[in-house]
């Protein structure tokens, strides 16, 4: 079916998963393609018992699958849309009515919710009356899927990434992943065994977490009563799992950049996983137990005023939008949300504010910037660029293309592959641009770029940049 079919029809095709206040909304004409309206989201509602009913989810797989194929526009985007459209065409029918709903899955393996589609492709997105959010409709059926016990043993032990973190970072144990992870016997039998691509590089494991290491910065309410002249800015640094159990010394160019800026810095009393990984998994239980685990402490900072700030984009995007749209009625979620900051967002913040140092003392050249798709998705704007510009003799390249990595689409075996390629046209203007340096917000995929590029140019992250630029 085409789209100039599906217009006299529209209303009645609008999620069958949308409330009657929504369809009020809907059916203003201010919400129809063309229209002024800024793009927005709707609550997940996995409370709803229509969220976890298979035949609901199908229903509106097939209204979504069915506008896509009619439009394309996000084919270059990443293997879900490509998938699709496969499907489509090697039907009987050549439309989606063709496709076997069995096969409905095979689209939302392939997804591993950047929003890229969501915020740069699709004219169909809420308020549009289409009402189209393919990610959310792809984190559904992951979670319906999960719910079923459908997901992998490794997808499991991959997204339980502050467990892994913990154990991995033990004395002995460190260096026996490490020099595993190295070993191309070793990973030729996980491949074979766990799914873990052979050729994909896993990162490091440190034996010193940031956590560890900052443990002077852990908030202590009787020692912050007591500093009462102490009236410097505070921010909290939310380590994440990547920063502190793999690089550590991205949360140390946090500490020195904001401390050098006159900022106090502490972390929160306890810290877990965001709950990214589990969400991408569509482990939506998981994620409300992080969630009762982080945000009481979280919430205790932005009580004290703090602005609280985490240098992976992935981790401020959980906290910023994904918990508040499944939890939009607790409070506590919202104001850790409103007080969340990308690092760069912050800095931003104090130079319009006159307050951030610009005595730097080493230019950068020409840097290579990936802008994170995840913090893209925060609609903070160029921050990192307009920062890093304010350096002398410094000139900032955007690439606004997705890595392709995710965190562990990069690593398994059957979507490695995939991957790499999505990364392909980053590689290119990098190699194109001959930059001094390049890097991403996103340690992870700055991780992803390096290994996909033939030199031995490493990645950067902006942060550590800042750093050098100060000459901190």
């Amino acid at each position: 079916m085409q789209l100039e079919n599906k217009s006299s029809t529209s209303l009645t095709r609008v999620s069958l998963f949308t409330s009657h206040n929504q369809l009020d909304y809907l059916m203003s004409d201010q919400r129809r393609e063309g229209g002024l309206s800024a793009p927005t989201r709707h609550p997940l509602n996995q409370n709803d018992p229509e969220f976890w009913d298979e035949d609901n989810l199908n229903k509106e797989l097939e209204r979504v699958y069915d506008i896509c194929h009619g439009c394309r526009r996000c084919v270059s985007l990443c293997n879900a849309f490509p998938t699709l459209f496969d499907l489509v065409d090697e039907s009987e029918t050549f439309e989606v009515d063709g496709v076997d709903v069995a096969d409905y899955g095979k689209v939302v393996d392939q997804c591993y919710l950047c929003d890229l589609c969501y915020l740069t492709k699709c004219p169909y997105v809420p308020p549009h009356e289409w009402n189209v959010d393919f990610p959310h409709l792809m984190l559904r059926a992951k979670a319906v899927k999960f719910k079923k016990g459908e997901s992998k043993f490794r997808d499991n032990v991959i997204t339980s990434t502050d467990m892994i973190g913990k154990v991995a970072s033990q004395p002995v144990i460190n260096t026996l992943v490490n020099g595993a992870n190295k070993n191309g016997v070793l990973r030729g039998m996980l491949d074979k065994t766990l799914g873990i691509h052979k050729e994909a590089k896993l990162p490091e494991y440190t034996n010193q977490p940031a956590r560890k290491k900052l443990v002077a910065h852990i908030y202590d309410p009787a020692q912050s009563k007591a500093e009462t002249s102490d009236n410097r800015e505070q921010v909290t640094l939310f380590t994440t799992c990547y920063c502190n159990y793999n690089e550590p010394s991205i949360a140390d160019s946090v500490v020195k950049v904001l401390e050098h800026n006159d900022i106090k810095v502490n972390l929160a009393a306890r810290e877990h996983c965001c709950g990214m990984p589990k969400l991408e998994l569509g482990d939506l239980k998981t994620v409300t137990q992080l969630k009762d685990k982080n945000i009481p402490a979280l919430y205790e900072m932005v009580k004290a005023g703090n602005t609280i700030v985490a240098a992976v984009p992935s981790c401020v995007l959980m906290f910023k939008q994904e918990l508040p749209l499944m939890f939009p009625e607790d409070e506590q979620v919202l104001a850790v949300a409103a007080a969340f900051n990308d690092p760069f967002e912050y800095l931003h913040k104090l130079h319009k504010a006159g307050k951030l140092k610009t005595d730097f003392k080493n230019s950068l050249g020409n840097v290579s910037y990936h802008v994170a798709c995840h913090q893209r998705v925060q609609n903070i704007g160029p921050k990192t660029k307009q920062v890093l510009e304010l350096i002398e003799e410094t000139a900032v390249k955007n690439i606004e293309r997705c890595s392709g990595h995710d965190g562990t689409y990069g690593v398994k075996s059957e979507t490695f592959e995939f991957a790499n390629k999505i990364a392909r046209p980053i590689v290119k203007q990098i190699k194109d641009q001959t930059p001094d340096h390049y890097g991403s917000d996103c340690p992870v995929a700055g991780k992803h770029i390096e290994n996909n590029l033939d030199n031995d140019q490493k990645a950067i992250h902006p942060l550590d940049l800042l750093c050098h630029a100060y000459g901190i």
